[in-house]
Protein backbone atom coordinates (compact mmCIF):
# COMPACT_ATOMS: atom_id res chain seq x y z
CA UNK A 1 0.00 0.00 0.00
CA UNK A 2 1.29 3.76 -0.80
CA UNK A 3 1.77 6.20 1.89
CA UNK A 4 0.13 9.24 1.48
CA UNK A 5 1.69 12.29 1.16
CA UNK A 6 1.99 15.77 0.14
CA UNK A 7 3.87 16.61 -2.92
CA UNK A 8 5.93 20.11 -2.75
CA UNK A 9 8.82 20.39 -5.57
CA UNK A 10 11.16 17.86 -4.45
CA UNK A 11 9.79 16.97 -0.85
CA UNK A 12 7.25 14.00 -0.25
CA UNK A 13 5.97 15.07 3.27
CA UNK A 14 4.05 11.88 4.97
CA UNK A 15 0.89 12.60 6.75
CA UNK A 16 0.63 12.27 10.36
CA UNK A 17 -0.92 8.54 10.67
CA UNK A 18 2.12 7.32 8.26
CA UNK A 19 5.28 9.73 10.23
CA UNK A 20 7.03 7.07 12.48
CA UNK A 21 10.69 5.95 12.98
CA UNK A 22 11.53 3.19 10.18
CA UNK A 23 12.73 0.35 11.08
CA UNK A 24 15.56 -1.61 9.78
CA UNK A 25 15.91 -3.07 7.03
CA UNK A 26 13.04 -0.55 5.61
CA UNK A 27 14.87 0.19 2.46
CA UNK A 28 15.09 4.41 2.92
CA UNK A 29 17.69 3.45 5.73
CA UNK A 30 20.12 2.09 3.42
CA UNK A 31 19.95 5.09 1.10
CA UNK A 32 22.09 8.05 0.18
CA UNK A 33 20.11 11.07 1.08
CA UNK A 34 19.71 13.75 -1.59
CA UNK A 35 20.32 17.63 -0.59
CA UNK A 36 17.71 19.62 -0.40
CA UNK A 37 17.21 22.42 -2.57
CA UNK A 38 15.02 24.70 -1.53
CA UNK A 39 14.55 25.79 2.06
CA UNK A 40 11.21 27.40 2.10
CA UNK A 41 8.11 26.69 4.82
CA UNK A 42 7.76 22.96 4.14
CA UNK A 43 10.92 22.28 5.40
CA UNK A 44 9.99 23.66 8.59
CA UNK A 45 6.90 21.33 8.24
CA UNK A 46 9.24 18.67 8.17
CA UNK A 47 11.17 19.47 11.05
CA UNK A 48 8.57 19.85 13.06
CA UNK A 49 7.07 16.29 11.54
CA UNK A 50 10.59 15.05 12.99
CA UNK A 51 10.76 16.39 16.23
CA UNK A 52 7.15 14.97 17.36
CA UNK A 53 8.59 11.22 16.12
CA UNK A 54 12.14 12.16 17.88
CA UNK A 55 10.13 13.20 21.27
CA UNK A 56 7.52 10.59 21.20
CA UNK A 57 10.10 7.66 20.83
CA UNK A 58 12.16 9.59 23.12
CA UNK A 59 15.68 10.15 21.19
CA UNK A 60 17.68 12.95 21.08
CA UNK A 61 18.34 13.08 17.43
CA UNK A 62 16.59 12.07 13.95
CA UNK A 63 17.60 12.01 10.03
CA UNK A 64 15.00 12.79 7.90
CA UNK A 65 15.10 9.05 6.34
CA UNK A 66 14.48 7.65 9.66
CA UNK A 67 10.87 8.72 8.83
CA UNK A 68 10.91 7.90 5.15
CA UNK A 69 12.49 11.28 3.73
CA UNK A 70 14.90 10.57 1.43
CA UNK A 71 16.43 14.16 2.13
CA UNK A 72 19.57 15.62 4.15
CA UNK A 73 18.07 16.72 7.09
CA UNK A 74 18.49 16.12 10.93
CA UNK A 75 17.35 17.46 14.21
CA UNK A 76 19.49 17.02 17.33
CA UNK A 77 18.18 17.92 20.88
CA UNK A 78 20.76 16.87 23.82
CA UNK A 79 19.03 18.92 26.45
CA UNK A 80 20.09 22.61 25.25
CA UNK A 81 16.77 22.66 22.87
CA UNK A 82 16.19 21.79 19.28
CA UNK A 83 19.03 22.32 16.35
CA UNK A 84 18.00 21.22 12.87
CA UNK A 85 20.47 21.23 10.32
CA UNK A 86 20.07 20.85 6.62
CA UNK A 87 22.54 19.52 4.00
CA UNK A 88 25.03 19.09 7.15
CA UNK A 89 28.30 17.57 6.33
CA UNK A 90 31.52 17.15 8.53
CA UNK A 91 34.00 19.28 7.10
CA UNK A 92 36.92 17.84 9.45
CA UNK A 93 37.67 16.19 12.36
CA UNK A 94 40.06 15.22 15.07
CA UNK A 95 40.71 12.66 17.81
CA UNK A 96 39.19 9.62 18.37
CA UNK A 97 36.81 7.85 21.01
CA UNK A 98 35.04 4.59 21.52
CA UNK A 99 31.59 4.71 23.08
CA UNK A 100 28.41 2.39 22.97
CA UNK A 101 24.93 3.64 20.61
CA UNK A 102 22.11 3.05 19.95
CA UNK A 103 19.49 3.81 17.70
CA UNK A 104 15.77 4.65 16.87
CA UNK A 105 15.67 2.77 13.78
CA UNK A 106 17.59 -0.31 15.13
CA UNK A 107 15.67 -1.34 18.48
CA UNK A 108 17.19 -2.81 20.85
CA UNK A 109 20.72 -2.97 19.57
CA UNK A 110 23.28 -0.93 20.87
CA UNK A 111 27.02 -1.54 19.52
CA UNK A 112 30.68 -0.07 20.05
CA UNK A 113 31.26 3.09 17.52
CA UNK A 114 34.43 4.84 17.04
CA UNK A 115 33.69 8.15 16.06
CA UNK A 116 36.33 11.30 15.58
CA UNK A 117 35.98 13.25 19.03
CA UNK A 118 35.73 16.61 17.71
CA UNK A 119 34.20 17.90 14.52
CA UNK A 120 33.28 20.87 12.65
CA UNK A 121 29.83 20.86 10.82
CA UNK A 122 28.95 22.94 7.88
CA UNK A 123 25.31 22.91 7.34
CA UNK A 124 22.31 25.52 6.35
CA UNK A 125 19.48 26.54 9.43
CA UNK A 126 15.80 26.75 8.71
CA UNK A 127 16.54 30.08 7.90
CA UNK A 128 18.61 29.49 5.02
CA UNK A 129 22.26 31.04 6.81
CA UNK A 130 24.44 29.22 6.64
CA UNK A 131 25.96 28.02 10.02
CA UNK A 132 29.61 26.46 10.90
CA UNK A 133 29.67 24.68 14.00
CA UNK A 134 32.17 22.45 15.90
CA UNK A 135 30.89 20.01 18.32
CA UNK A 136 32.76 17.50 20.50
CA UNK A 137 32.59 14.76 22.86
CA UNK A 138 29.31 13.39 22.85
CA UNK A 139 27.23 16.27 20.91
CA UNK A 140 29.94 15.73 17.91
CA UNK A 141 29.03 11.88 18.18
CA UNK A 142 25.39 12.67 17.70
CA UNK A 143 25.73 15.14 15.04
CA UNK A 144 28.04 12.19 13.43
CA UNK A 145 25.69 9.64 13.79
CA UNK A 146 22.31 11.67 12.53
CA UNK A 147 24.80 12.61 9.36
CA UNK A 148 25.73 8.67 8.59
CA UNK A 149 21.97 8.56 8.12
CA UNK A 150 22.06 10.76 5.64
CA UNK A 151 24.51 8.65 3.49
CA UNK A 152 22.84 5.49 4.34
CA UNK A 153 25.14 4.48 7.01
CA UNK A 154 24.26 2.46 10.30
CA UNK A 155 26.07 2.31 13.79
CA UNK A 156 25.81 -1.94 11.84
CA UNK A 157 27.83 -0.55 10.03
CA UNK A 158 30.47 0.05 12.28
CA UNK A 159 31.41 -3.55 13.48
CA UNK A 160 31.86 -6.96 11.68
CA UNK A 161 29.96 -8.31 9.19
CA UNK A 162 28.82 -11.76 10.85
CA UNK A 163 27.75 -9.94 14.70
CA UNK A 164 25.99 -7.45 12.80
CA UNK A 165 24.14 -10.19 10.96
CA UNK A 166 23.47 -11.82 13.95
CA UNK A 167 22.26 -8.73 15.94
CA UNK A 168 19.43 -7.79 12.95
CA UNK A 169 18.64 -11.60 13.13
CA UNK A 170 17.87 -11.24 17.15
CA UNK A 171 16.21 -7.77 16.66
CA UNK A 172 13.94 -8.88 13.82
CA UNK A 173 13.36 -12.07 15.82
CA UNK A 174 11.80 -9.59 18.84
CA UNK A 175 10.30 -7.88 17.12
CA UNK A 176 8.49 -10.76 15.48
CA UNK A 177 7.56 -11.48 18.78
CA UNK A 178 6.49 -8.37 19.50
CA UNK A 179 3.97 -8.08 16.85
CA UNK A 180 2.42 -11.24 17.77
CA UNK A 181 1.73 -10.22 21.12
CA UNK A 182 -0.39 -7.11 19.60
CA UNK A 183 2.12 -4.00 20.09
CA UNK A 184 1.75 -1.40 17.65
CA UNK A 185 4.96 -1.54 15.18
Amino acid sequence: MKEKTEHHNELRIPKEDTCYVRIYPDPVLSKESAPVKNIDGKIKEVIDRMAEVMYVNKGIGLAAPQVGISKQIIIVDIGNGLRALINPEIVEGEGESSLEEGCLSLPNIEVLVKRKQKVLVRAWDVDGKEVNWEVFDFPGRVYQHEIDHLNGILITHHISRLKRELLIKKMLKELKHLKKKGYPL
